[in-house]
């Protein structure tokens, strides 16, 4: 079986991105995804030096083979030279850390790469780029020409997988958005990443809104209106979901291939706290898999050669049965 190419952006140039690129790329291994890094060159033969020494780039060519000692870069000009600043937060760095998310997807698009992942960005210089950014599911919805709110957060970690119906908004206004459709978009589109890692026929469970999910209308009548018709619109598709529950009772069941919660905390606290800093976020239903890490752009250990590339390789690991879209 031939190694999956994955498009790995550096994130902020400033940040600890590039580091954890050229960090994951230099890593032994023969068997995982292929990462491609994707960011401005003269950044990226800046942490070469540092980081890899013993490594080379070269521009990635489809169908070139991988060689050792040679990391393949998709080159983007996207800093200005005066903005490459390890650890200072430029505007000129947030927009150029969307730019290599774009010149990915486009890989992607191309038949080139398989899915993408991206090192920490930073939602203050991006914003601080005119850009108006709460998180990549919102970006890559943008960029797909899609919907707002029809892109899912998926996260991973501690032996769980949970797709957020809701995500980066105040409690009271998610919990109006929600709705059986809403909920059921956001299960189609957990299956279909699946499928696309390898799971043919998933199981899922839907997390309550209301503790108990309800409790047959004790706790409010949420559930009977958003949950409930949601499972049976799935379970109408031939999805194996099971629920709605309480997340705190379903969670602790076995079988199941990833949940879905109705907003962020149900499903962030539970897997931040089994896996910590090593999460990875993916963002799903665009038709590509996008995989970003669950820890920041650290600009205070940025060009120091201090970061840690754990959470890079667990994601790139979590893509290596990943299938190319035709």
């Amino acid at each position: 079986m031939s190694r999956p190419i994955i498009a790995l952006t550096i994130g902020d140039p400033n940040g600890i991105g590039p580091e954890l690129a050229v960090k994951a790329a230099a890593a032994p291994g023969e068997s995982g995804p292929r990462p491609v890094l994707v960011g401005d060159p003269d950044v990226l033969y800046h942490y070469a030096k540092q980081c890899a020494p013993e490594y080379s780039l070269r521009a990635f060519s489809h169908g070139a083979p991988a060689r050792a000692g040679v990391i393949d870069m998709l080159p983007v000009e996207a800093l200005p030279r005066d903005a490459f600043a390890p650890g200072r937060i430029e505007a000129a760095a947030g927009r150029a850390s969307v730019q290599y998310v774009e010149a990915a997807l486009n890989l992607v698009r191309a038949g080139h790469a398989a899915a993408i992942v991206a090192c920490p960005h930073n939602e203050t210089a991006v914003n601080a780029a005119g850009i108006a950014f709460s998180g990549y599911p919102e970006l890559i919805a943008q960029l797909c020409g899609l919907p707002q709110g029809r892109v899912f957060l998926m996260l991973v970690g501690g032996g769980l997988r949970i797709v957020h119906a809701t995500l980066h908004e105040r409690l009271h206004a998610a919990l109006a958005r929600l709705t059986p459709q809403l909920v059921e978009a956001a299960g189609l589109a957990c299956v279909d990443a699946l499928q696309s890692l390898g799971i043919e026929s998933p199981r899922i469970g839907l997390f309550g809104v209301n503790p108990h999910a309800g409790e047959g209308g004790l706790f409010g009548d949420d559930d009977e209106r958003i949950s409930i018709p949601a499972a049976k619109l799935l379970r109408a598709r031939g999805i194996d979901a099971a629920g709605p529950a309480g997340a705190d009772v379903i969670l602790g069941e076995k079988g199941f291939d990833a949940f879905i919660a109705m907003y962020h905390d149900q499903g962030h606290i539970a897997v931040k706290l089994l896996a910590g800093r090593t999460a990875s976020a993916l963002s799903i239903g665009a038709g590509v898999l996008f995989s970003t890490v669950g820890h920041g752009s650290a600009f205070d250990i940025a060009g120091q050669n201090r970061a840690d590339p754990e959470a890079v390789l667990r994601t790139l690991a979590l893509l290596a049965g990943v299938r190319a879209r035709a």
